[in-house]
């Protein structure tokens, strides 16, 4: 009951610009959950290889991390605001040009244009909440934000699977298909209704005859930005782990158990809650631990469970470790977040967190033709035994690199 109450007196205490960038952020993430869960069928359908389908992801990824730097900088200057109505509608149009377009050439665009557009909200929504709340708010509103985008992502892969068997009662499956992407894309666009009743302070105006000066900004803020590099560091060695196995867990379940689709997609699904629960856990642990020694605490828990999925030839083991990995390794991200957001100033909070996921995106941007061959050469047992060996290595790494440096940063 104690934790219950905690959790309401601070959902009552957050401003309406918090709960209305909660409500954006349900949508989007509905949105974009319909839309992905059956993208990879659309292009099936149309008629090309999945080699395609690996083409897309690695240009939207690229596309993601090329334009959060200039986005977050974009995001820094006035209008924090104005640069999430862009991403909200420039996104929900993408979306649904990819629903309708054919053309390979025009399905690799799109697909690059969509990380762009999706990176100008995503770059924003956390300076914005940790603009908009107390220092004491924002473990609890990290967690919560975190949780929310798994929740409402959830809730998008069931509503796309349940739109499109729904339309192919009517229609064939070309269609069907289609028809659940432009309404996926809409959820994605009707985000744009909660942002715009979203109010920004003004922030303090600066002259604009000035031409920027890059060695000043630089000496101004150097502490900032050895914050944001250190960051960066800890992020990059977690992003080319995370690269090697998380866009393929659907593969290993397949290719190691010959698991279905259905079955995979509800062991996944499950990651996914077990992770929104476990982000609420996370200020509990804080309390107990502190914001560094709780984060690389709960990542280092789930090593074992990494090493388990990596070895085991059950089924259901895989699955309790892919569950209680997927839950302790990102029950720590909010934490992250509400740490940086802390050590570094206003007017640098788009910066630290554009360069966080840009890096991320990186790593998952490199690792994916290394992951992948090395599956090819050993096969599904010892293919994607070595992968995972890999990445818990890589992943005691940055854990460690977390704690030794940020445990004395003041």
């Amino acid at each position: 009951m104690a934790f219950l109450l905690e959790w309401v007196q601070q959902l009552q205490s957050y401003n309406r610009n918090i709960r209305l960038a909660i409500v954006a952020n349900i949508l989007t993430q509905i949105g974009l959950g319909a839309f992905m869960v059956v993208y990879n069928f659309y292009i099936r359908e149309l008629g090309f290889s999945q080699q395609l389908n690996g083409e897309i992801i690695a240009l939207t990824s690229l596309a993601t991390a090329i334009i959060l730097v200039p986005a977050g900088i974009m995001s820094d200057r006035p209008g924090r605001k104005n640069v999430m109505l862009f991403g909200v509608c420039t996104g929900g149009i993408i979306l649904a040009v990819r629903g309708m377009v054919e053309l390979e050439t025009f399905l690799l665009g799109a697909g690059f244009a969509t990380g762009i557009a999706l990176a100008f909200f995503q770059v924003s929504i956390i300076p914005w909440l940790s603009e908009n709340s107390l220092p004491k708010q924002r473990i609890h509103l990290f967690s919560l934000h975190s949780a929310i985008m798994m929740a409402a992502n959830v809730i998008g892969n069931l509503l796309g699977g349940a739109l499109t068997d729904l339309f192919s009662l009517f229609t064939n499956e070309l269609f069907s298909i289609r028809y659940t992407l432009l309404i996926g894309s809409f959820f994605y666009f009707l985000s744009l209704v909660p942002v715009l009743r979203m109010k920004e302070k003004p922030k303090a105006k600066t002259v604009t005859n000035v031409k920027p000066d890059t060695r000043k900004f630089v000496a101004k803020n150097k502490t900032g930005i050895k914050i944001i590099v250190l960051f960066a560091v800890a992020q990059l060695i977690i992003g080319t782990g995370s690269g090697l196995v998380i866009p393929y867990l659907n593969l290993y379940f397949a290719d190691r158990f010959g698991a279905s689709t259905s079955l995979i997609g509800v062991i996944i699904a499950l990651g996914q809650a077990a992770t929104a629960l476990a982000m609420f856990i996370g200020p509990l642990v804080v309390k107990r631990l502190g914001e560094v020694r709780a984060v690389a605490t709960l990542q280092l828990l789930s090593l074992p469970f990494l090493l388990l999925t990596a070895y085991t030839t059950n089924l259901w083991l895989a699955s309790i470790g892919f569950l209680f990995r997927q839950a302790l390794m990102n029950a720590g991200n909010p934490i992250q977040s509400s740490l940086m957001m802390a050590k570094v100033d206003d007017s640098m909070k788009g910066l630290a967190n554009s360069v966080n996921q840009m890096v991320f995106q990186l790593g998952w941007a490199f690792m994916g033709p290394i992951s992948t061959g090395i599956v090819l050469q050993y096969g599904a047992y010892w293919g994607y035994a070595t992968v995972f060996t890999i990445t818990s290595i890589l992943y005691l790494v940055g854990s460690l690199y977390f704690y030794i440096v940020f445990r004395s940063l003041k």
